[in-house]
């Protein structure tokens, strides 16, 4: 698969752009909501580039996008979103991700209000494509948009994972929304698409539904080297 890191930047930068305006006109983000970052090789010229703050996603510019340093200095296009630091955060223990998507998805949203599966599990495993694409995603407790304690809690979550030999592509911000990372900002847009219609399902359900057994969930890792 095609990573983020072999892409030209320009290339990039209008991907950006496609994936904001394809969640937008959807309803993954509304209004201002959300952010979508990459890394950018040293072939690329380093850093990240990242959403605008309060930029709306779905009426994005490529030459506005802002251009941050290793260390999150500007280089160039407008003041970057708050969430710069998480997303850091986020790159900086899962070396894998070139691409970082937050939303404020209704329904998953929607699920932290009336209350998560499990703190470790959001929504139970329901379907075959939830282990295989999406995983785990655990929950970040409430705290202020932009506050530092998310990065911390989030890279705790992600190093408990990892100490399990799992990994995980997304975490649930208790009333805020996803952090969704992959290797492309395609590829994460397709987790998060995966994660908001499971808790789409799951709700639907009354929150009732039965989980894959042990023995299917086993079969799927056989079958397919989950991570789950």
């Amino acid at each position: 698969m095609t990573s983020a890191m072999t892409l030209s930047s320009t290339f990039l930068r209008n991907e950006i752009c496609r994936v904001g305006r394809s969640l937008f006109e959807r309803g993954y983000v509304h209004g201002s909501t959300g952010n979508i970052s990459v890394r950018l090789s040293a072939e690329q010229g380093g850093g990240f580039l990242i959403t605008p703050t309060d930029a709306c996603l779905g009426f994005l510019e490529p030459e506005t996008l802002a251009w941050v340093d290793e260390q999150g200095q500007q280089i160039s296009g407008e003041r970057a979103s708050k969430t710069l630091t998480l997303h850091r955060r986020i790159y900086a223990c899962v070396p894998t991700a070139g691409c970082v998507v937050h939303t404020h998805s209704s329904y998953l949203v929607d699920l932290t209000l009336r209350g998560v599966w499990h703190p470790d599990d959001i929504v139970p495993p329901l379907t075959p494509y939830y282990v295989m694409k999406v995983g785990h995603v655990p929950l970040i407790p409430y705290f202020l948009p932009g506050a530092a304690q998310v990065a911390d809690q989030l890279e705790q979550r992600v190093a408990q994972f990892q100490a399990r030999g799992l990994t995980i592509r997304a975490v649930m911000c208790d009333r805020l929304g996803p952090q969704v990372w992959g290797a492309t900002p395609a590829a994460a847009m397709a987790t998060l698409e995966e994660l908001e219609e499971t808790a789409k399902l799951w709700l639907r359900g009354q929150c009732s539904a039965t989980p894959l057994s042990d023995t299917a969930i086993q079969a799927l890792r056989d079958q397919f080297n989950v991570s789950w």
